[in-house]
């Protein structure tokens, strides 16, 4: 896809989606139409100094769609409600379900390729492994309505797409992939709150309190801080999207995972982020919040063989690695991506 393509990213003032944007940027695409609510300071370093051509309201896309000026080429769909905390499915239902068909059935109505943010949080507990293959989407269980929402989406998608096969071509974008993110972290996740990544709180426990806080582990199979996830450095992200756009042709459409394919621990991650800063270890045990006790995810990892299988040949950020880059060039300057 050269560089005058006109590409669409959805959530463009958002953690991933705002990278994905500057990495398109410095990749030389600048005829970007970034879609977001736009009303939010917090949210407007992230995208202020990105070169874009168009820069539209969330909930005011599809009137624009139908008048826009332009072609668009290919679209990356990365906007989410994310917040795991929130309970009220109809909220998740909306943004992630039903505004996710919209953006799935204009692509296939004109013929643009499409890269969604799926995710890691629908394969639940993990009973199931956490393996990309289609045939258990419809028996994942994921724990919360994000999880549940984003699990809904994969199902219709694929139904979707298994009737396009059998004499329908209409009800299905010329390339479709589902990327099932794993746990992302990285820079521009300032405004996240709550939802901000482990990394990124923890830093901030360190410059406040010399010491980090983590959950102790409810569960007899894991010690404390020996809960393992997948943590992926943004920058593997973005980079995995971008080599869909420019490969979709040939590549499978389908669910992807993108995480590193390695759990580490959070007493690893804890022990990076102290040595980026050159400090000892101080690590606190507390209580997880009742709250969302009985829905953690106590071991994540991406089985990424079809990933690799595609073509996918790259090497991710280590944990110490991305941790070393997030903190010395952008949580230290409070710098943006």
């Amino acid at each position: 896809m050269d560089k005058n393509a006109v590409i669409m990213v959805t959530g463009a003032a958002g953690f991933i989606g705002s990278c994905m944007v500057g990495y398109l940027n410095n990749k030389g695409y600048e005829n970007l139409v970034i879609v977001d609510e736009f009303n939010e300071e917090r949210k407007k370093p992230n995208y202020a100094d990105k070169k874009i051509s168009y820069r539209v309201e969330r909930e005011q896309l599809f009137a624009w769609l139908q008048q826009a000026p332009i072609k668009i080429d290919f679209i990356f769909h990365l906007g989410a409600r994310t917040d795991t905390t929130e309970f009220d499915y109809s909220i998740h239902e909306h943004l992630n379900v039903e505004y996710s068909k919209k953006i799935w059935n204009y692509s296939a109505e004109n013929g643009i390729p499409l890269v969604y943010a799926s995710s890691a949080a629908t394969y639940g507990s993990g009973e199931l492994g956490y393996n990309d293959d289609h045939e258990i989407v419809e028996k994942l269980q994921p724990l919360n309505p994000y999880g549940i929402s984003k699990n809904e989406f994969d199902k219709w998608a694929l139904k979707r797409s298994r009737e396009s096969g059998v004499g329908n071509a209409a009800l299905t974008p010329p390339f479709w992939a589902g990327l099932k993110f794993f746990n992302v972290y990285g820079p521009n996740e300032y405004h996240k709150e709550r939802m901000a990544s482990v990394v990124f709180h923890a830093f901030n426990q360190i410059k406040q309190t010399g010491k980090v806080k983590l959950f102790r582990s409810h569960n007899p199979g894991y010690k404390d801080g020996e809960q393992l996830r997948d943590f992926i450095y943004v920058a593997d992200v973005i980079n995995i999207c971008f080599w869909f756009m420019r490969n979709f042709q040939t590549i499978n459409p389908g669910l992807y995972n993108v995480g590193t394919g390695k759990a580490r621990t959070f007493n690893d991650l804890v022990t990076a982020l102290f040595n980026s800063l050159d400090l000892k270890p101080e690590i606190e045990f507390i209580d997880t919040p009742l709250d969302i006790r009985d829905k953690y995810q106590y071991f994540t990892e991406a089985n990424i063989s079809k990933l690799r299988s595609a073509g996918y040949k790259q090497n991710f950020h280590s944990l110490e690695e991305g941790i070393n880059v997030y903190v010395r060039d952008f949580l230290v300057e409070h710098r943006y991506y």
